[in-house]
């Protein structure tokens, strides 16, 4: 993408952002009599339903669960207008991804006229006479939870930040938005999601922190203050040299990847390395600070070749202790194991975690569209592509500060050391964290 693209895509961020932050705060005032300042009613106004105070209920929670992880009043207020906000956008950037793959029919790009909403309201009449566009809503969300089966870090309604809905107005400058003419060739890239997730927290915002504060005051600052792009080849020289070189220590012919890791580094004077063959639903990728997927999704492209490779070589002799078979009994024909593969590789050997939701959400988000894309390479009907059912892209959020709720936690981890060594952990945390105050 050129300067102009990416700085149309920043102009659209910020502007998306703000939108949403506005009416979301307004609602949280107006609707749940939880204040910009922190201040939150002691209980429900007697105007709300049955249903809204439930909500409430769910966003109370969510900021009481912020305020015991450190944060004040205010603060807590102010993250869930954001985790709420990030999570709205990066959807409905989501869905605008999947129109232009094909992947989801016309939801978005035109409103209520767009033609998978008329075609809904043509199987229930209804729909479309309900008021102040809640059919729309009830269409959109049923997308939601259709794609929450494979997508669920980003989809899920549970989430405490699907509970407030952008209003008429804010909905409509929303999509207004997102289908502005400067951002029409954007949608089929990859890479979109990703620069929406750089452009979400401004220039100005980071530079406020630094001036503040020299170090990090809590994981959210840690995640914004240090997000950037990993060149490309840094990339492709960690994983030639990790995932890349696992692969050709076990292969004993020639691979493939051989010529596909370029900066794959052997010494010339050492004896090549063996390994044991594996079958590959055995091989474990762990990003820990994943980001929006770029290490992963590099996996994803050479565990598709090592895949295919390993049906047809040694490895497709060895028993996964998966399904306690080999991968040729599991999928008799190339074709079959080139068809599961994607969902495979999602399902068993990418892991992913970070401190910063919005990339988790994004990066789930990628390696699933990077599926798909595997998919329409081999030209593998959408009624005929496996459903992924179970992906490893987590959040790492830290501990309330409930030593009660701690040791409930440690309770149920085994081995006995790892018991510990959380133990250990947590009360180290703690003592930095009161020699900082």
């Amino acid at each position: 993408m050129d300067k102009s693209i990416r700085s149309a895509i920043e102009r659209a961020t910020q502007q998306a952002r703000k939108v949403l932050d506005e009416d979301f705060s307004s609602q949280l005032e107006g609707t749940f009599d939880v204040r910009r300042n922190g201040v939150i009613a002691q209980k429900a106004g007697s105007h709300l339903s049955s249903r809204q105070r439930f909500q409430r209920d769910k966003v109370v929670a969510a900021i009481e669960y912020k305020r015991a992880g450190g944060m004040s009043a205010e603060e807590a207020v102010a993250d869930y207008v954001r985790d709420a906000a990030f999570t709205t956008l990066n959807r409905f950037v989501a869905l605008k991804m999947l129109e232009a793959r094909e992947l989801v029919q016309e939801c978005i790009t035109r409103g209520e006229q767009s033609g998978g909403y008329r075609e809904f309201c043509g199987m229930a009449p209804g729909v479309a006479l309900l008021p102040d566009a809640a059919g729309y809503r009830l269409y959109i969300e049923g997308l939601f939870d259709e794609l929450s089966v494979e997508i669920k870090v980003l989809f899920d309604r549970k989430d405490p930040a699907s509970v407030l809905w952008p209003r008429r107005t804010a909905f409509e400058q929303l999509l207004e938005t997102l289908n502005a003419g400067d951002l029409a060739t954007i949608w089929g890239e990859d890479e979109t999601i990703g620069w929406m997730y750089q452009y979400f927290n401004s220039g100005e915002e980071r530079k406020q922190m630094r001036e503040v504060s020299q170090a990090p005051r809590d994981s959210r600052e840690l995640a914004v203050r240090n997000q950037f792009f990993t060149p490309r080849y840094v990339v492709e020289f960690l994983v030639d040299n990790t995932l890349g070189r696992t692969w050709l220590e076990m292969y004993r012919t020639s691979s493939c990847l051989t010529k596909r890791c370029r900066y794959y580094v052997r010494s010339e004077e050492e004896p090549p390395r063996t390994r044991p063959c594996k079958d590959p639903r055995e091989l474990r990728i762990l990003d820990p600070a994943c980001g929006s997927g770029h290490f992963l999704l590099y996996c994803f492209d050479l565990l598709l070749i090592i895949y295919e490779e390993a049906w047809v070589n040694d490895a497709a002799d060895e028993r996964s202790q998966v399904t306690g078979r080999t991968l040729r009994q599991d999928y008799p024909i190339r074709m079959d194991v080139r068809r599961a593969a994607p969902a495979l590789i999602l399902e068993h050997n990418l892991h992913g975690i970070d401190i910063d939701s919005r990339a988790v959400q994004i990066s789930a988000l990628a390696l699933w569209l990077r599926a798909q894309r595997a998919w329409n390479d081999l030209a593998v009907p959408r009624t005929e592509r496996p459903r992924v059912r179970h992906t490893h892209i987590v959040v790492a959020e830290p501990m309330p500060g409930d030593a009660t709720l701690v040791e409930e936690f440690a309770a149920q981890l085994n081995p006995p050391l790892l018991r510990n060594l959380f133990r250990t952990m947590v009360a180290r945390c703690d003592l930095l964290a009161s020699s900082a105050h």
